[in-house]
């Protein structure tokens, strides 16, 4: 039997929702809190690489990802002219019935994850946060802002990079530390020849472009943007148009695409590492709340995904709950660590590039080739 009998997942986002479904399907009662008052997501695509669809097909969800996705076999690489450079293809032997890398809109992978929760059985209160927590040792009480108090075996705080969970827990030791680089994302339709993703290479930036559907894809620009200073909403879209200057072919067809400041997705990139264990008496932490990575390697949501599976996997086990969590963190922490450093070193290898310091010793391609490889192993 499960080494518990319920549990309670604070966070309706990309972890919660597959640690919900992970948990059901080993045979636990789940209630799941989102502070929203629907599923609604705000961003455009996601990029799935191989030991993601791996961690999702071990609940069953991969399939329908890949059908709803584009897959792609890796990365061509341009210089800021637009001309071909080389192709840096991935991997897929974490899954091999799957793809090396799926792009998919985030629309399109909230809605897989929200349906399965639903037709699992998970028991889901929107527009409802957590009023107060309290563990005695055996349960952990919870009340609800919807007036519900109820007992629970185990807590998972999956509520994101600004977690509340993580300050109930640990104070706030730990805040989100911004990284010097940004993100700016836009939609476009995808052009027939866009079978790869593709990387162009600026001097002071970089492009990507990302297949999601047959006719769709996405940009993503990164940036240095010193001081994490305020965009104003308003001026999204000139920002994104003025920071693309520079490139030619296809990008700059598509800088002349970007007038809607409100189709426009701006993230300062952010990490956090939270020290081991991330678990304290019956609560414990997944995701982003305990370690958020910038997307240098798209592990991002890989990360809180895997996080998800294995919790589950290990939680249907009769064993003791302290034994089943230290096990998690064995297996987990030292993995999401890499996933931090390796993608803070390639931000500051592109940093110190773009702002003109040659650095012998940076070599941010291959690192990315050797850590995308490295992750394809067992977690």
């Amino acid at each position: 039997m499960p080494a518990i009998r319920n549990a309670l997942v604070i966070g309706g986002g990309i972890g919660g929702l597959t640690a919900g479904v992970a948990l059901r399907q080993s045979g636990i009662d789940v209630d799941l809190v989102e502070t929203k008052p629907n599923f609604s997501v705000y961003g455009v695509g996601i990029i799935q690489p191989n030991n993601t669809l791996r961690a999702l097909d071990q609940i069953g969800l991969a399939a329908r990802c890949v059908e709803l996705g584009t897959p792609f076999p890796g990365w061509r690489i341009h210089d800021a002219g637009g001309n071909f450079l080389m192709d840096a293809p991935n991997e897929s032997h974490a899954a091999p019935k799957f793809p090396s890398n799926n792009g998919i809109t985030r629309p399109d992978l909230h809605r897989i994850l929200y349906e399965a929760a639903y037709a699992h059985g998970v028991t889901i209160h929107l527009g409802t946060q957590v009023h107060a927590l309290d563990d005695r040792c055996d349960y952990v009480r919870v009340e609800l802002t919807n007036g519900l108090t109820s007992d629970y075996d185990l807590v998972i705080g999956a509520d994101g990079l600004y977690s509340e969970t993580r300050k109930r827990l640990f104070g706030v030791s730990v805040t989100p530390q911004f990284t010097g680089q940004a993100v700016w994302r836009h939609n476009f339709a995808r052009p027939d020849h866009v079978q790869w993703g593709e990387i162009h290479m600026g001097p002071h930036s970089k492009v990507g472009l990302t297949p999601l559907r047959s006719d769709l894809m996405y940009m993503f620009l990164v940036t240095s943007e010193l001081g994490n200073q305020r965009v104003p909403e308003d001026q999204l879209a000139v920002l994104m148009r003025q920071r693309l200057e520079g490139f030619g072919g296809l990008i700059s067809t598509l800088r002349d695409q970007i007038t809607d400041p409100t189709e426009v997705v701006y993230r300062p990139m952010e990490s956090l590492l939270l020290p081991s264990p991330w678990h304290k008496g019956r609560v414990i932490i997944i995701g982003d709340a305990a370690h958020a990575t910038t997307p240098h390697l798209a592990q991002g949501a890989a990360m809180a995904i895997e996080d998800a599976v294995l919790l589950g996997t290990l939680l249907r086990r009769d064993a003791s709950l302290e034994k089943l969590l230290t096990e998690f963190m064995s297996r987990r922490f030292n993995r999401a660590r890499f996933v931090i450093e390796s993608s803070d070193r390639i931000a500051t290898w592109e940093m110190e590039h773009w702002s003109g310091v040659s650095n012998p010793d940076a070599r941010p391609g291959q690192l990315l080739h050797e850590a995308s490889l490295a992750l394809l192993d067992e977690y």
